[in-house]
């Protein structure tokens, strides 16, 4: 399957990312408030791009079923995980500025070119490699059977949010997707979707990178 492929094409980065300090420290609910302030408000200005992203998907895919469950789980994205970030970044005192204005961490402007790209360029296979990427490197580090969520409340439920049953079912939606579309493309088509894949892989071991001060 090329969503198993274009996963071991990317084995070292993407292991790289789901064993990283970051995770290793939220789930022990260790990390630090500078951290996790630092990695909430970056990650914050991704809601709305993925967003957008996630509304092309719906536009572009190529059969009702699909576009069914991309506008379902885009309703769950605008609505629960987005009212995570106003109560988690309440929580941890985040000013106003910081939320709508902030400085934008490198691997964060370049995560949201990323996604920019993949929407405006109408590509249906590009938009879920992108989508594929984001869901399913977080479910593979928020999915430690043997391990507890910690108590700290807002570390636990952003591992809370990328677990469990309906999100499994989500990510191995885009899973078969991709898997159903990209043998039907021509070689350019397979090399783009290769592109986005790896580049979204980069992004997320550089994106946990950029939570620590240097």
């Amino acid at each position: 399957m090329i969503s198993d492929e274009l996963r071991d094409l990317n084995a070292p980065t993407w292991d790289a990312a789901v064993g990283h300090r970051f995770v290793d420290e939220i789930w022990r609910g260790e990390l630090e408030p500078s951290v996790l302030r630092a990695y909430l408000v970056q990650d914050h200005q991704f809601v709305d791009a993925f967003i957008a992203l996630m509304g092309a998907a719906v536009a572009g895919a190529g059969r009702p079923e699909s576009r069914l469950v991309h506008a379902r789980q885009l309703g769950l994205v605008a609505g629960p995980e987005s009212d995570f970030f106003t109560r988690a970044l309440d929580a941890l005192d985040v000013p106003l500025t910081d939320r709508t204005d902030p400085a934008l961490a490198g691997p964060t402007r370049d995560f949201l070119d990323l996604m920019d790209s993949a929407r405006s360029s109408g590509d249906y296979a590009v938009c879920v490699a992108v989508l594929l990427v984001a869901e399913w490197l977080y479910l593979d580090w928020a999915t430690r059977p043997d391990a507890d969520a910690p108590d700290e409340p807002v570390q636990r439920e952003w591992i809370e949010l990328h677990r469990g049953p309906a999100f499994e079912a989500w990510v191995g939606f885009l899973r078969d997707e991709l898997d159903w579309v990209a043998p039907r493309l021509d070689d350019a088509g397979r090399d783009r979707v290769r592109s986005a894949f790896t580049s979204a892989v980069e992004l997320e071991l550089a994106f946990f990178d950029a939570a620590y001060p240097r």
